[in-house]
């Protein structure tokens, strides 16, 4: 079964979520609906269950933007991650889980918005579409949101790790190695503090082309008019 060595940054992103075996293939998210600060003994529970059976990446999520946008550069930067189990309650505010599902089930559309949840803020702006679009191709989600067994996640990351397909809800679970491309990184703060930098489809690409040309001829303009100068 091929393993590889995730990307020298992973994970690139801070956050809060516990770090477990690297070549594992399986990570848990579990919805937050409180202050971070006041995280009830339940979802720790679900999230230590996560880390100690053997997930790679086992935490909290509680926003639909800036919370999936780290997760996605967590997990595309590790290629032996190929199934996301969603667990915990639903964050009212955010429909976090809803919104989760739905971005790996249909994806953004051009505005970067995700399809198909009326989360209300579920836009990932930092993100580049190609990094969505792997996020999505790597992983299945097996949803255990609203479930509050720990066991229950026990069960699920072990059933991640077998060699032969086990069913566990009504999935079929593997580990079915990694996926079969390099490991991608960058963090969140240079698509920030550097938007110009990410290219979102081939309209901006040619537009971006074109910017370039036109700079190009300004410049040659420029310095064959300082030639011309007595």
């Amino acid at each position: 079964m091929l393993k590889v060595t995730p990307h020298p940054d992973y994970p690139p992103e801070d956050g809060r979520y516990l770090r477990g075996n690297d070549f594992s293939p399986v990570a848990v998210a579990i919805i937050l609906n409180c202050d971070a600060d006041k995280i009830p003994l339940e979802l720790e529970n679900l999230v230590r269950a996560g880390i100690e059976t053997g997930a790679a990446l086992s935490g909290t999520v509680q926003t639909e933007n800036i919370g999936f946008e780290k997760i996605v550069s967590n997990i595309v930067a590790n290629p032996n991650i190929r199934y996301l189990i969603v667990g915990g309650p639903e964050s009212e505010g955010h429909l976090t889980g809803e919104a989760l599902k739905a971005l790996i089930s249909n994806g953004v559309d051009e505005k970067k918005r995700i399809i198909g949840t009326d989360a209300p803020h579920p836009f990932l702006f930092n993100l580049p579409v190609q990094m969505i679009e792997r996020f999505r191709e790597q992983l299945s989600v097996v949803d255990l949101q609203f479930e509050g067994d720990p066991n229950l996640i026990r069960k699920a990351v072990w059933s991640c790790y077998q060699e032969s397909p086990v069913e566990f809800r009504g999935y079929s679970l593997f580990d079915r190695g990694a996926y079969p491309e390099q490991p991608l990184s960058g963090k969140l703060t240079w698509r920030i503090t550097q938007p110009w930098a990410e290219i979102l489809d081939d309209k901006e690409l040619e537009g971006q082309k074109r910017a370039r040309e036109l700079m190009e001829r300004l410049r040659t303009k420029a310095n064959k008019k300082q030639d011309d100068k007595p």
